[in-house]
């Protein structure tokens, strides 16, 4: 009976994840499920000077000594790479297990993205989110439509806001 429920929860766990598709500019599989905080079916709604929060479960493919985090947004087929700093270095968000990881451990792990005010408000892109390994070799990639939306009252603080994507004429 015990065994059921644990394999319940862990279907039940994956049904609620977000509808992401393959990498098609980057190599990796899709990790074992994908939950994007707020989004269940993209595009997802992401709102300037807040985190983005990405949870993902993944199947180590070897022995990983250490990851790195890399992002990507593309506007039509302009890609541009997005600096996650310090949130880059994947084994520093792990969440049940550290670096190293063996071969085959189910690995859980949370990203926060800030999104910056640079993305102008009201636009359209999709996003690719990659692990790769010590020698840049890929862990797992996702990619996910996203929109940005101007940043929720409570955290502009009445600061100015970024022109919409309209008003600068794009």
């Amino acid at each position: 009976m015990m065994k059921f429920l644990v394999l319940l929860s862990a279907a039940l766990a994956i049904a609620e994840g977000t509808n992401v598709i393959r990498c098609i500019k980057h190599a990796g599989d899709l990790p074992l499920s994908t939950r994007i905080e707020g989004c269940d079916n993209p595009p997802c709604v992401l709102p300037q000077l807040q985190d983005a929060v990405i949870h993902m479960t993944f199947k180590a493919p070897r022995d990983l000594e250490s990851m790195r985090t890399l992002a990507t947004a593309y506007l039509g087929p302009i890609p541009i790479p997005y600096d996650l700093s310090s949130d880059a270095n994947t084994c520093n968000f792990l969440t049940n297990t550290k670096c190293p990881v063996n071969s085959g451990t189910n690995v859980q792990y949370t990203l926060r993205m800030f999104i910056k005010r640079w993305f102008p408000a009201g636009i359209s892109a999709t996003i690719e989110f990659r692990i790769v390994d010590e020698n840049k070799n890929p862990v797992v990639c996702v990619r996910v439509p996203i929109k940005i939306n101007r940043p929720n009252k409570s955290i502009a603080g009445g600061s100015k806001l970024p022109p919409t994507i309209e008003a600068i004429g794009y």
